[in-house]
C-alpha cells in the first residue's frame, strides 16, 4: 500500500435530498434526514479517503460501523461528513468520523474498514449464489 499514515483526513459533502429522508429510507416518520443516509455519507468520506491510497485492482469494504446520530438536519440541508484515519493494523483500517450541517455537529461515528482485492472478493462473494 502507498504511504498511508494516521491522522490523514478526507471529508464529503451532500444535500439532503427526498432519497435519504427517514420518512422515505423506512427508518422513520418524519422528513428528517435518516441514521441510513448519514451513516452511509460517513462511510463514503472513509471509503474515498482510504481509496486514493489503495494500489490498483484494490478496494476497501466497511467491517464495522457505530453511528451516534444526536442531531436532526432537514430536508435541503447541506451536509459534511469528516473521517480522520486512527489506525493502521495490516489491511485493517480504523476512522473516526463526525458530520455536520450548517447548525453544527449531527452525528459521530467509528468505523473499520478492510483493503481486499475487487475481483478476488467478487468472485467470493457471487460464490453464493
Amino acid at each position: 500500500m502507498s504511504d498511508i499514515c494516521t491522522g490523514i483526513k478526507k471529508s464529503v459533502t451532500a444535500e439532503v435530498t427526498e432519497e435519504m429522508l427517514a420518512v422515505n429510507v423506512g427508518s422513520g416518520g418524519l422528513r428528517v434526514l435518516s441514521t441510513p443516509s448519514v451513516a452511509a455519507l460517513m462511510e463514503r468520506a472513509a471509503f474515498e479517503l482510504l481509496e486514493q491510497y489503495l494500489p490498483d485492482g484494490m478496494t476497501s469494504v466497511g467491517t464495522l460501523i457505530s453511528v451516534r446520530h444526536f442531531s436532526a438536519s432537514p430536508f435541503r440541508s447541506t451536509i459534511t461528513a469528516e473521517a480522520v484515519l486512527t489506525a493502521v493494523d495490516d489491511r485493517k483500517y480504523s476512522f473516526e468520523i463526525t458530520a455536520s450541517d450548517n447548525c453544527g455537529e449531527i452525528a459521530k461515528a467509528e468505523h473499520e474498514r478492510f483493503a481486499v482485492k475487487a475481483e478476488r472478493f467478487m468472485e467470493k462473494t457471487n460464490a453464493k449464489l
